[in-house]
């Protein structure tokens, strides 16, 4: 069991981290300072300090909780009958539940990460810690015999890992977004890519390119 002052330590950090990416959401990474943050915690910049040296250790704080709540999350449906709608669960509270400030601040951080070669590295570890969650539970599936023969379960959490970045966008930049409407997307499409129905394989998607190329006319 922790002590009360690790407890104290653990709330505190959460909290900086919170107001930090209600910060981050609102103005952006550069034009947030330590002491926005700070007035966001409602704590003195000084003690803000204690806790996180820059802002760059912020979002290092941020991405291992957020690394830390993703393998929870995949551990938690590990004994579901029925891993489609329990992948579908986690898609909808992240595309339906979770607030548009959760995807405006993901588009901050990836933005900063084509910059900063130091948060890129960051998102990496993220990303792959998502892609080996997907596959872990795409091969579950697969051992309850519902993956067509074939079908490379890599090539589809890479897919579903695509297809969700690029729904996160639009979570964070469209008024009208449908939540419901992407979760179902996600559930068709990777039930169409388990079936064998939709190709993922780099043969596959190279020769309607290739077939598409050769129909084009002449200049």
């Amino acid at each position: 069991m922790r002590k009360p002052d690790e407890n104290l330590h653990e709330d505190r950090r959460h909290q900086i981290l919170d107001a930090a990416g209600t910060c981050f959401a609102r103005s952006g990474f550069h034009q947030t300072t330590m002491q926005d943050v700070a007035a966001e915690a409602g704590m003195s910049p000084g003690n803000i300090y204690r806790y996180f040296a820059s802002k760059d250790a912020l979002i290092a704080g941020m991405t291992e909780r957020d690394r830390a709540m993703i393998l929870q999350d995949f551990s938690a449906i590990a004994d579901e009958t029925n891993l489609i709608d329990a992948l579908a669960g986690l898609a909808r509270k992240h595309l339906v539940e979770g607030t548009c400030g959760q995807s405006a601040l993901a588009l901050e951080i990836w933005s900063e990460g084509a910059r900063n070669p130091a948060v890129g590295a960051m998102i990496r570890g993220i990303e792959r810690a998502v892609h080996e969650g997907l596959c872990d539970v795409l091969r579950r599936v697969q051992s309850q015999g519902r993956v067509a023969p074939g079908v490379n379960v890599d090539d589809v959490a890479r897919f579903i890992g695509t297809l969700v970045d690029g729904l996160f966008k639009r979570r964070a930049l469209e008024d009208d977004f449908d939540g419901e409407w992407a979760v179902a997307l996600i559930v068709a499409v990777t039930e169409a890519a388990l079936s064998g129905r939709l190709a993922l394989n780099a043969t596959s998607l190279r020769e309607p390119m290739m077939a598409l190329r050769n129909a084009a006319p002449a200049h």
